[in-house]
């Protein structure tokens, strides 16, 4: 494989963001995914985040890799075994080569969005906060009752707290953070828990399972955190529970991503905006 694959940057290392990056690699892309601590990701057996921490993760048969530098980022694009993943910002990796496509998979909701147009051949949002044609060229919605929905004009819908069902559970699967603080935890991702278990201690303060099930998702042991965020999720399932692939709706949304490639017609050449 020629380093003249299209290049792809993703802003993200969640499950969501994994998924993208499994479709565009199958597609022929070569794909670095950049690593934005907020918020922390929780379903990590979901996505090629621990990689960043040198463990090996494979998902749909494809391996993650870790780059620390622009050289390695290029080299790895070259070879094109897998994805990359690092924790170098946009401003490092955009300088690389010509960008064809740009993914904000961050989720951040309730943050501002940034204006992506121009940095890449072709930019897509994915989730609130977009708004097609204004801040990128493609959006894509997030919400479970739109998930996937490709937005070629306007904005998408805008969060509303409303979490999806999982089981007979909703918001109450998960349990977030009080505090900010360093989160420790020796549990693992998969493992059964209880109402009432320490999962984990957040500056100090133990936090609970919030009723029996499995644990589908917790922050990574050491991870600095934010007050009002996710650490853990659990899943009410029990033999039903899922905690590792990628999920019907990431897949979902992975497919809207190859909706706005083909519906892509640039309409004049691409000239990059220039980084100082």
């Amino acid at each position: 494989m020629t380093d003249r694959a299209p290049y792809a940057i993703i802003l993200g290392t969640n499950e969501i963001a994994s998924a993208v990056a499994i479709r565009l690699h199958q597609q022929g892309y070569g794909v670095i995914m950049s690593h934005d601590p907020s918020p922390p990701v929780i379903r990590r057996k979901m996505s090629f985040h621990d990689a960043l921490f040198d463990d090996p993760v494979t998902l749909a048969g494809i391996a993650a890799e870790r780059v620390e530098s622009g050289m390695a980022a290029a080299a790895a694009l070259a070879r094109r075994q897998g994805v990359a993943i690092t924790e170098l910002g946009l401003l490092d990796l955009i300088v690389i080569r010509t960008l064809d496509l740009l993914v904000d998979a961050r989720l951040q909701k309730y943050s501002t969005t940034p204006d992506l147009r121009r940095l890449a051949r072709v930019t897509v949002g994915l989730g609130p906060g977009f708004t097609a044609g204004a801040n990128c060229d493609f959006a894509i919605e997030t919400k479970p009752d739109r998930q996937g929905a490709l937005v070629r004009e306007g904005t998408t819908a805008p969060a509303d707290g409303i979490v999806r069902p999982l089981g007979n559970r909703g918001a109450e699967r998960f349990v977030y953070s009080d505090v900010s603080g360093r989160w420790h935890t020796a549990m693992e991702i998969g493992s059964r828990v209880f109402k009432d278990y320490v999962v984990g201690y957040l500056g100090g303060s133990a936090v609970q399972a919030p009723f029996d099930g499995i644990l589908r998702g917790v922050v990574r042991d050491g991870t600095e955190v934010p007050a009002g965020v996710k650490l853990l999720e659990v899943d009410p399932r029990g033999r039903g529970a899922v905690w590792a692939g990628i999920d019907d709706r990431a897949q979902a949304i992975a497919q809207a991503v190859g909706m706005a490639l083909a519906a892509h017609r640039p309409k004049q050449p691409f000239r990059p905006v220039p980084v100082p």
